[in-house]
């Protein structure tokens, strides 16, 4: 299995519009940060776990030429926003792009493109296979567990297959959850920023989290420009926990 992080920003992006920080104006590469996706590929299967404003861009820079699935962790506009783009996969491949999501996000992908759900048969439109999330999805063969998490009082999804589980966008994981991850080798799970927030884990917080599981590796994602500099918080991080950043691919 290879993993790509196609982005590892929170929902404004690494740098923000018109922002004077110092990691808007003087970030490296690794400062440069899209809206949170990750690509999984295996022998049988590619998926990408959400589909952000930047989906279309994401697609190109990783050269994805083909693509079975999106999983949704939740609908927010920066983790479903690019769906639209799945017509060029939809054209190429001639089928609908199955998109597993929970039956609220399902609702809200319908109003968001609502015109991809009308009886207008206009030629171009994209087309969405929705499947609902439970349990034990079986995606051409590979296996997906869901993990249930919180965004505040939202109820939103992380994933596991084998050994790799990724969770964003998350202020508490509930004891099931952290069961099913307790024998993970390589966890991803979101740091927003160093203060504390409401719906996400702090940087504190997540490397709590992660230091309580144990697995052999662990990335943060969802990073904000108020985290600071990539290079600076990767120093201070424990040997096994390391910053992603847009690009970071391995194997599994």
């Amino acid at each position: 299995m290879k993993i790509t992080f196609l982005g590892t920003g929170t929902s404004q992006g690494v740098p923000v519009i018109a922002c004077p920080c110092d990691v808007c104006q003087k970030g490296s590469a690794k400062d440069k940060r899209l809206r949170s996706s990750v690509l999984i590929e295996t022998d049988n299967v590619t998926i990408v776990i959400d589909a952000g404003p930047d989906f279309r861009y994401q697609m190109l820079r990783a050269d994805v030429l083909h693509l079975d699935a999106v999983l949704v962790t939740h609908s927010h506009k920066d983790h479903i926003a690019g769906l639209d783009d799945v017509r060029s996969y939809n054209y190429l491949q001639r089928r609908a792009m199955d998109v597993y999501a929970s039956k609220r996000d399902q609702e809200e992908i319908k109003r968001e493109f609502s015109y991809a759900f009308s009886d207008n048969d206009y030629p171009g439109l994209p087309s969405f296979n929705l499947i609902d999330i439970k349990d034990g999805l079986n995606i051409s063969g590979v296996r997906v567990d869901v993990l249930r998490a919180l965004h505040m009082r939202m109820e939103v999804y992380g994933y596991r297959i084998g050994d790799f589980a990724y969770i964003t966008d998350t202020n508490y994981l509930p004891a099931d959850t952290m069961a099913k991850l307790l024998d993970c080798k390589v966890i991803v799970l979101n740091a927003l920023r160093r203060q504390e927030h409401v719906s996400h884990y702090n940087l504190e917080k997540a490397v709590r989290v992660l230091e309580f599981l144990r697995p052999e590796r662990a990335y943060l994602t969802h990073i904000s420009h108020f985290m600071g500099f990539h290079d600076e918080v990767e120093k201070e991080l424990p040997d096994f926990i390391r910053p992603a950043y847009d690009g970071l691919s391995f194997d599994l």
